[in-house]
């Protein structure tokens, strides 16, 4: 009997041992301001915070473990708890320095030195568009738009600007990757983001004097615990009829070693409008990213790779073969192909590859200082397919080859009141246009040679008042290769200009050597005042300057991604911007307010203007020459968050921006019209369930520049003059997007369950900043299913 009772008393004290019990609780930034994807680490166990901070990791064992709570930007909390029972812990995180100077809110009631508003994309947003792109998660941010080329080539516009104006920064390397197109998106895989940021205006000048726009900046995952942990999302969506995989691993140190992993693939087949298929829009995509990282005592070096691969169809409804299938196109409002669906991509399509590779080397120095220094290299090869026939039915009609070397060190040195920053950027940069595609190409070949230089000075005057200010000279020389038709040449006015370029003469075409130097200054100065604890005024100005890219110079054909006919003007001068803004912060409490009025006059601002058509042996295009002007543009981005409740979240943005070409006394074209957004959240704990509805209102645009023209179109054997209505600006649309999604605990994992619907009513309707509007309709209603799995 005695051996029975201790028998079960050793049975009882291991089950004791061996129980296990649940850790959950909220991370919050100081002011209770929610942490979106912290990382919460308990011994071999993982989990992450909910969008409203929230987290819970099951199955911890009982007895004294230790919990690491980290986030990107924020210093890391390492402690012990005795579990016995279920515990609650809730983390409130302090910020730390980093190399984007964001706006966070401090527990004490002084004011911050830098002066410059970052807004990031939470967590959940990123993930949410694991199967889309950049440029689509940006739209979430307040006064960010989309410039689209169909429904799979995203660009993002920030306060009306985009293209070379919004420079794309990956772990702090500009993305060259022939950016200057309106149909060339980010080369950049959304799921390698471990933070994305939106800066606007051009006032962050160590990235760079030309960001007339702004700056998105994206940072991969960085945990400097020791742990291993890994991501996987697996997305499904209906329109398409397909999805992706991404999965991604990461081992963090406090010293020594550590790693991140990832991949991903995408395969979706052509879209659908709410009444027709897309015919050609399907899209495939197989990416793979890495970096290895040392960390020292005062110093840390990385190394990194990403490639980037995609294969993008463009809707065939867009090649017209002659100008009555133009005006026919564009006037009844259906697109002239439509097939059924397939997953089949054929021409006219995309293929674009994208290498970066970099290294990093970070000091810490005496005196609270510290120096980084960094090489990238990047490989970028653009093919754009049209719709050609024998021999050359499988060569690219564009093949460009884009090569950049790049060197960066930046100095920092911070003291009580006081911080310096000063740095040094050079790069080479080599185009190769490819002579065997049968085309002359839309670009030439080219190679560009850029430095600069900056300095950056905050200071605290008081405690509620702090202001910066910065200086930074660019040097940038360009020099082309290029071959023009004398009929082109004499048509553009060149004659007799720009003969000091030509250096041989083929017959029917000159062989010239375009060269352009340009010295540029940028400035900014911007104060920030600390109204009460939670209240903050920032007031910024910045002087920017832009070179004329190259598709802005030499553009000389037809652009086979858009379907039109770009020329662009050797005559063509740099811009220069200056910028004013001032932005209202209210964090903490139950109520949240992003308010950010803004005006910004640019000097000769370029731009494509509509001409007219013209007809070649591969059809009838629209022609698009680039022109420039004066403008001023003025606008306003609010962006609030009211916790109404413990279970109801409501989230409101704004935008809207005024502009008008001056010179020419009439509104700028393309853009964008008034945005309002709302969604109610309903979330409870039970399995961390949340419940979304959005509410998407785009209004029509009702200023816009009349570029109608009139064409011959044959109507019963008579060329009759027909009204080409390229300027009207589509009928304003209103959408509504459902969300949802659960966690469960799986084993030492844990997995959620996410479920949307976009345009839940199927409605039909076009975009003003869609390329494609004056073909297709856009996208029609999708039902997505996303399963992830943090382990």
């Amino acid at each position: 009997m005695r051996i029975h009772i201790l028998l079960l008393a050793f049975l009882a004290g291991s089950w004791c041992g061996y129980s296990q019990q649940a850790i959950s609780g909220k991370v919050a930034a100081p002011n209770n301001i929610p942490l979106d994807g912290a990382h919460i680490h308990i011994g071999q166990l993982h989990g992450t915070s909910a969008p409203d901070g929230n987290y819970e990791v099951p199955h911890v064992p009982s007895g004294r473990q230790r919990v690491v709570i980290s986030y990107i930007g924020y210093k890391t909390l390492d402690t012990v708890v005795d579990v016995y029972a279920d515990v609650r812990l809730d983390a409130v995180l302090k910020p730390e320095s980093m190399q984007l100077e964001e706006v966070v809110i401090t527990e004490s009631n002084v004011a911050p030195k830098t002066t410059i508003y970052g807004q990031r994309l939470k967590t959940e947003t990123l993930e949410k568009y694991s199967n889309a792109s950049l440029g689509d998660a940006l739209k979430e941010v307040a006064g960010v738009y989309s410039l689209k080329t169909g429904s799979t080539i995203v660009k993002p516009v920030i306060n009306g600007l985009h293209s070379s104006r919004v420079p794309v920064f990956s772990n702090n390397v500009r993305l060259e990757d022939q950016q200057w197109g309106t149909e060339h998106a980010p080369n950049l895989d959304i799921n390698s983001a471990g933070r994305v940021s939106v800066i606007k205006g051009a006032s962050a000048l160590q990235y760079g004097g030309d960001a007339i726009g702004g700056l998105v900046l994206v940072e991969p995952v960085s945990v400097v615990q020791d742990t291993l942990f890994g991501r996987t999302i697996l997305t499904a969506d209906s329109n398409g009829r397909g999805g992706g995989i991404s999965s991604s691993l990461h081992k963090g140190s406090g010293k020594a070693w550590a790693w991140n992993a990832g991949g991903t693939f995408k395969y979706l087949g052509d879209r659908e409008a709410p009444d027709y298929v897309l015919s050609n829009t399907g899209n495939r995509e197989a990416n793979v990213a890495g970096d290895v990282k040392y960390l020292g005592e005062s110093y840390d070096a990385s190394v990194s790779y990403s490639f980037y691969n995609a294969v993008i169809g463009i809707a065939r409804a867009t090649h017209i073969g002659n100008v009555a299938d133009l005006v026919r196109a564009i006037n009844n409002g259906q697109p002239d192909v439509t097939e059924p669906f397939t997953h089949t991509i054929g021409s006219p399509k995309q293929e674009v590859q994208h290498h970066l590779a970099n290294a990093n080397f970070n000091k810490q120095l005496q005196g609270n200082a510290s120096i980084a220094l960094q090489y990238a290299f990047q490989l970028n090869n653009r093919k754009e397919y049209d719709m050609r026939r024998g021999d050359f039915a499988n060569i690219p009609a564009l093949d460009l080859e884009l090569a950049t070397h790049s060197v960066n060190a930046d100095w920092k040195k911070q003291g009580s009141e006081t911080d310096f920053k000063a740095g040094l950027s050079a790069s080479m940069q080599f185009n190769n246009a490819s002579p065997d595609t049968g085309v002359r190409p839309l670009i030439p070949t080219y190679d560009r040679y850029d430095g600069g230089a900056y300095g950056i000075v905050s200071h605290s005057f008081s405690e509620t008042l702090s202001g910066e200010a910065g200086l930074r000279y660019d040097f940038s020389r360009i020099s082309a290769t290029k071959y023009y038709q004398k009929t082109r040449w004499n048509n553009l006015g060149y004659d007799g200009i720009y003969d000091h370029f030509i250096i041989a003469d083929y017959g029917t075409q000159w062989l010239t050597n375009p060269q352009f130097t340009y010295h540029n200054i940028s400035a900014s100065l911007g104060i920030r005042k600390r109204l009460s604890k939670d209240l903050d005024l920032l007031s910024n100005a910045g002087l920017a300057m832009r070179n004329p890219n190259p598709s802005e110079l030499f553009s000389d054909g037809l652009h086979h991604s858009n379907g039109t006919i770009e020329l662009g003007s050797l005559g063509i001068k740099k811009e220069q911007s200056f910028k004013l803004s001032a932005t209202l912060l209210k964090q903490g409490g139950s109520f949240s307010l992003e308010a950010m009025p803004y005006l910004n006059a640019i000097r000769n601002f370029i731009y494509l203007n509509p001409t007219g058509v013209e007809y070649t042996i591969r059809g009838t295009f629209p022609v698009y020459n680039y022109a420039q002007d004066n403008v001023v543009m003025a606008g306003f981005d609010l962006h609030t968050d009211w916790d109404i409740s413990s279970h109801f979240r409501h989230s409101f943005n704004f935008a809207y921006v005024h502009a008008d070409n001056t010179t020419r006394n009439e509104p700028l074209i393309d853009m964008p019209s008034l945005n309002i957004n709302n969604a109610i959240r309903y979330s409870a704990g039970w399995h961390s369930l949340f419940v979304e509805l959005r509410s998407e209102a785009v209004f029509a645009q009702s200023r816009y520049p009349n570029n109608n023209f009139y064409a011959d179109v044959p109507v019963n054997g008579e060329l009759v003059p027909t009204l080409v209505d390229i300027s009207t600006p589509p009928p304003g649309y209103h959408l509504l997007h459902f969300a949802s999604g659960m966690q469960f605990p799986l084993g030492k994992a844990t997995a959620s369950v996410n479920f949307s619907v976009n345009n839940i009513f199927n409605s039909a309707y076009r975009d003003y900043l869609n390329r494609q509007r004056l073909y297709t309709d856009d996208l029609g209603r999708n039902f997505q299913l996303q399963l992830k799995f943090n382990y």
